[in-house]
């Protein structure tokens, strides 16, 4: 589902003159011929934050971790070739990605964005940016009337989350972004859920494309990081800016932790949607559940959107039970799910969205788009699936005893 080649205009260390390969031979080769010196296959990791200069008025290129660092180089230009991008920038977190995304506005600044979003991200708008004097508009961002309805002569920008978390709806980025480009708005699409393997925005037209990627990129429970990428060379320029002068930057070893997941990226996306997709169905018959959220679904109302904008599904989606009392004995009687925040990591994780994800939403407005006291978000691992189904089956019977 996902072989098609990557564009040939972006070039990585790790791929030279190999342009036309697939993305899973990109994914799995990054960083390997970046060691000219030694020809290691895994690229070493540079500790250094001061780099000799050969002499007055010369540089190695590198002068200061914060501002350029070896192997955090490897991994900013792989992922802007996976995105197909002109540049990538890898920060300290997601949220910290958002934060240097966000610096591109002015106070006054207003923002259209995904009204089924993240709780970290209505967190950083509300009570850390609207400090600053930028506000947002939360929309269906798929409902172009509703962008156009809410749009200001201060208006600079659209979010958007495709899928959203946690209810999975799904957005038209080339329309939108059309839209967007046609109204002098940058478009900035968060792809944590789908990644440059299912899903490229830039090639979409999105002009920026964020990751939290500690989820799938870097896919085992054990990195913190986000990346940046932009669509082309002013853009990079004002976001290289930002990252050095804020300095949310990614530290060596988490850069290299994270390529090494990256790697497997192709493998590991391909078992979570086949995971995924067969426990939402094996759900959507349970008697106890109400309703599943899972744009595999062919009755999903973005079924059409997602399958021609993107090669494959993510690995989580999300339940309603049919009894809210049924949420906190199922929660305790997983045995090989765990109860944890986060998603994207080879181990699965179900997590209740109203008291962790999205606790920092006020109650009305995440009752509005869904996300009440009987829904469960599920981020489905590389189990074997029928060890998971059995999982969920004995914590469902023990909840309704």
């Amino acid at each position: 589902m996902s072989s098609a080649p990557l564009p040939s205009r972006h070039s990585t260390s790790s791929t030279t003159g190999l342009q036309n390969m697939k993305i899973e031979s990109h994914l799995a080769q990054i960083g390997s011929v970046s060691d000219t010196v030694t020809g290691a296959v895994s690229l070493p990791i540079h500790h250094a934050t001061a780099f000799r200069h050969p002499c007055l008025g010369q540089s190695t290129g590198f002068d200061y971790a914060r501002t350029k660092s070896p192997t955090r180089s490897v991994l900013e230009d792989a992922i802007a070739h996976l995105e197909s991008g002109d540049a990538g920038f890898a920060c300290s977190s997601g949220m910290a990605a958002l934060q240097v995304v966000f610096s591109l506005f002015s106070q006054g600044a207003h923002l259209l964005v995904s009204l089924d979003l993240y709780g970290g991200t209505y967190r950083l708008l509300e009570k850390v940016l609207s400090r600053f004097g930028i506000s947002a508009t939360y929309v269906d961002t798929n409902d172009l009337d509703a962008l156009e309805a809410n749009l200001r002569p201060n208006t600079k920008a659209v979010l958007i989350e495709t899928p959203t978390n946690p209810l999975m709806k799904i957005t038209d980025l080339e329309k939108v972004c059309r839209w967007a480009r046609s109204r002098e708005l940058l478009s900035i699409v968060d792809n944590t859920l789908l990644t440059p393997f299912f899903q490229r925005p830039i090639e979409l037209g999105a002009d920026i494309v964020v990751h939290s990627a500690s989820k799938y990129l870097g896919g085992h429970n054990d990195v913190l990081a986000g990346l940046i990428v932009t669509r082309h060379k002013a853009l990079s320029e004002q976001v290289a800016f930002l990252h050095n002068s804020i300095g949310a930057v990614l530290g060596p070893q988490d850069s290299w932790l994270l390529m090494r997941g990256m790697k497997t990226l192709a493998l590991r996306m391909e078992r979570h949607q086949e995971n995924a997709l067969r426990i939402a169905t094996w759900l959507a018959a349970h008697p106890l559940v109400e309703q599943v959220f899972h744009p595999g679904f062919e009755t999903h109302p973005g079924y059409a959107i997602q399958r021609r904008q993107a090669s494959g599904n993510t690995g989580i989606f999300s339940f309603k039970l049919k009894d809210a009392r049924l949420v906190e004995p199922l929660l305790r009687h997983v045995r090989l799910i765990a109860f944890a925040e986060s998603l994207g990591g080879v181990e699965s994780l179900m997590t209740y969205p109203a008291v962790q994800t999205h606790a920092d939403i006020p109650e009305e407005i995440r009752r509005r788009v869904g996300v009440d006291d009987r829904l469960l978000r599920y981020s489905v691992g590389i189990e074997h699936v029928e060890d998971l189904i059995a999982d969920l089956s004995q914590a469902l019977d023990a909840a309704r005893q």
